[in-house]
């Protein structure tokens, strides 16, 4: 490895031991390069004897390559991309008073094999070689280390991500023979949009073209990604289709199956077990199978010869993962789009701020239906406000008003009714009492809270706002609406005696429910999918979800919507929408009038003139007051940064809700700091922020400071 005096490990308090990497660092710059020697004086390797490895250790300061010596005995197994085993600790090149002393061993990916080393100590052994499987290409090696450098992460924990855990079983199988290419698919339903066609015969002649695809409302969207997969492979190359969850990627799973038939794509989610999961991850990098559709980690599947990648519903939560340093799939693909020139297609029945920056931007094409071909395939929608419900007995007495009882039993007449409740825990941020303009920071336009009845805070920069007034119609006093699930299910089962009710949710998420009358109540997200379609569908408690305190509120709000929507039958077929929100509100006119895209357009303006995400780059650096304060008077940031905060955190109680990984600790309060860039300054930014958690992790720092660029919530 690569000290003779001191090896760097990773003790629990810093120390001497880091600061003795920086200077070995240093002094390694400055040595000419040598013949590697070990300590055994073992026969080495005759042939490029010294292996580049990146240990499986998930620190920024210890964020580079090593250098080992190669024994003539593991020379054949040690190839580039294997798994080895390593020692890697205090002491592990020291010999004293002719003993050896060595670190313990762990995991790392050897990444070339070099005839010299740049370190002229001498360098420990490999201590074995895991598997003589390849398991990481250059070209996955070159992703991780722009995924990791945008998010300001270590390549070990993008790694981690990217190469899933070994399984001998599996490994030990041989992957079928590939299939020869299929034939180029029929347009089918591609056919309803403009440039539909002229898409998948781009994709099928060998071309990239980059798009973001409106989806109609229906059960069409699983097979026209089969086909625009179908018509990739026709052209002999590789496609990658990555979906929130594996519901959805069984629907199209099962659609792949029907167009092509068995054995051409291979399904990666976690449902499918350590063995199976692993067997086709390596049927896909041995180039047996060319296209692959699953969940989240699916994102970094080594697809030989990738011609397309497509991410459906990027705004769903799921895309992000919980592990630092956090990427995101629509990001990671769009990397993979320019590093791999392939063809990059992005997927919904809604639209994102962010996909509607990628065609705004000329980076992407737009795919979409025309008005006439909308309006067939949606249902009707209609809406019930605060004023209708005020003058509604039956609304007053159960919550439901009169429109949704008659949308409910003539729905009940022809098939189920989905009804969408918000689920528990959405916080409503503050909002104009007679407008419903949400309340928001003069100095940096972050969202307002109460502090106690009389005082207003930003959570943002943390300025109080003690004269506050609505910029849209001057009024001055605030109100806010806690809603959630209030025993729906029950109500209906009394209101409805003879119908069945039916629940989907986090404890039990249905898949699909039968074409016969019934209720399903679901929460968002949880819908399942009826035979033939609902006949209609309640969505209540608009305000539940439209007064949260997030940037993406009325954007969440619009998608989760236009999703349980899109499970209604046409308007031709009498499909029917009640959604009980505000009519005036920007989300629920785009609702109507089934305009996502416009919806987003108008977000993106709003939010370029505030300097928001996505127009400008945001990142967020959270931990103990003390810790984030020192964090940010060290750090090197990139001219024109905008610090706000830090403000403190809510204080997070035992047993209050799912923990993820770099939450507070329970009872501790951390504080948070925004930092907010111009468009074009992102990646100077993360490079600020890793440099600046190198120094002071070198200079010892033990309290933790979570980085996290483009947080999903920064509300």
């Amino acid at each position: 490895m690569s000290s003779d005096d001191e090896q760097p490990t990773e003790p629990a308090d810093g120390g001497p031991e880091q600061l003795a990497l920086i200077r070995e660092t240093v002094r390694r710059a400055q040595v000419p390069k040598a013949k590697p020697r070990t300590w055994r004086g073992a026969a080495l390797a005759k042939d490029r004897p010294v292996a580049r490895v990146m240990v499986d250790k998930g620190v920024l300061h210890l964020d580079r390559l090593w250098d080992y010596a190669v024994p003539e005995e593991l020379d054949a197994a040690a190839q580039p991309g294997v798994r080895v085993r390593v020692r890697f600790g205090a002491g592990t090149h020291q010999v004293r008073g002719g003993r050896r002393e060595g670190g313990g061993l762990i995991d790392g990916f050897l990444v070339e094999r070099l005839a010299e080393s740049d370190y002229s100590g001498p360098l420990a052994a490999l201590a074995h070689v895991v598997s003589p499987e390849p398991v990481l290409s250059p070209g996955m090696l070159d992703l991780a280390r722009a995924v990791a450098d945008r998010y300001a992460g270590s390549l070990a924990d993008i790694l981690q991500l990217a190469v899933p855990p070994r399984n001998g079983k599996a490994e030990a199988r041989p992957s079928p023979d590939p299939l020869p290419p299929p034939p180029a698919p029929d347009p089918g339903p591609w056919d309803r949009y403009a440039h539909g066609p002229a898409f998948l015969t781009s994709l099928a002649a060998g071309r990239t073209p980059r798009a973001v695809w409106t989806a109609l409302p229906g059960p069409h969207w699983p097979e026209e990604l089969a086909r625009a997969v179908a018509a990739t492979l026709a052209s002999g190359r590789g496609a990658l289709v990555v979906v929130p969850d594996g519901r959805r990627a069984a629907r199209v799973d099962e659609a792949l199956t029907a167009l092509l038939g068995p054995g051409r794509h291979a399904l990666l989610t976690a449902d499918s077990g350590p063995q199976k999961r692993y067997g086709q991850w390596l049927a896909v990098r041995r180039g047996a199978v060319r296209a692959v559709v699953g969940t989240r980690a699916a994102m970094f599947a080594p697809v030989r010869d990738l011609g397309l990648v497509a991410v459906w519903d990027d705004g769903d939560a799921s895309h992000s993962d919980d592990h630092a340093p956090f990427p995101h799939v629509r990001e990671v693909l769009e990397l993979r789009s320019a590093h791999d020139d392939c063809a990059f297609l992005l997927g919904s029945t809604s639209c994102t701020v962010e996909a509607a920056q990628l065609v705004e931007s000329g980076w992407a094409r737009p795919l979409v239906a025309d008005r006439a071909r909308v309006r067939a395939a949606a249902p009707l929608v209609r809406t019930v406000g605060d004023h209708d419900l005020a003058r509604d007995e039956a609304a007053r007495a159960a919550r439901l008003p009169s429109l949704a009882w008659q949308a409910v039993r003539e729905g009940l007449r022809d098939g189920p009714v989905l009804v969408q409740v918000p689920r528990r825990g959405y916080a409503p941020r503050l909002a104009c009492e007679r407008c419903r303009t949400p309340a928001r920071c003069r100095h940096c336009a972050g969202p307002l809270a109460a502090a106690d009845e009389r005082e207003l805070h930003c959570v943002w920069c943390g300025t109080a706002e003690n004269d506050w007034h609505c910029p849209e119609c001057g009024g001055f006093r605030l109100r806010a609406q806690i809603v959630g699930a209030r025993r729906t299910a029950e109500e209906l089962g009394r209101a409805f005696p003879a119908v069945p009710v039916r629940t989907s949710g986090r404890d039990h998420v249905l898949d699909t429910v039968p074409g016969r009358p019934a209720l399903v109540v679901s929460t968002p997200g949880a819908e399942p999918v009826a035979e033939g379609g609902y006949t209609a569908a309640l969505l209540l408690d608009g305000w539940a979800m439209l007064t949260r305190p997030d940037l993406r509120a009325g954007e969440e709000a619009l998608r989760r919507w236009i999703a349980a929507a899109s499970l209604v039958r046409g308007q031709d077929e009498g499909g029917t929408v009640v959604v009980v929100a505000e009519p005036t509100l920007r989300p629920v006119q785009a609702l109507v009038r089934w305009d996502p895209v416009g919806h987003a357009l108008r977000e993106l303006a709003e939010r370029a003139e505030l300097r928001f995400p996505p127009v400008s780059r945001m990142a967020e650096a959270t931990g103990r007051g003390a810790a984030v304060a020192e964090f940010l008077a060290t750090a090197e940031l990139p001219p024109g940064t905008e610090v706000l905060g830090p403000v403190p955190l809510p204080v997070t109680e035992p047993g209050r809700g799912p923990r993820r990984p770099g939450d507070p600790p329970v009872g501790e309060r951390w504080e948070r700091a925004l930092l907010r860039v111009p468009p074009g300054s992102g990646a100077a930014l993360a490079a600020a922020l890793k440099t600046a958690q190198v120094s002071r992790l070198a200079r010892g720092g033990t309290d933790p400071v979570r980085i996290r660029v483009d947080p999903p919530d920064i509300g």
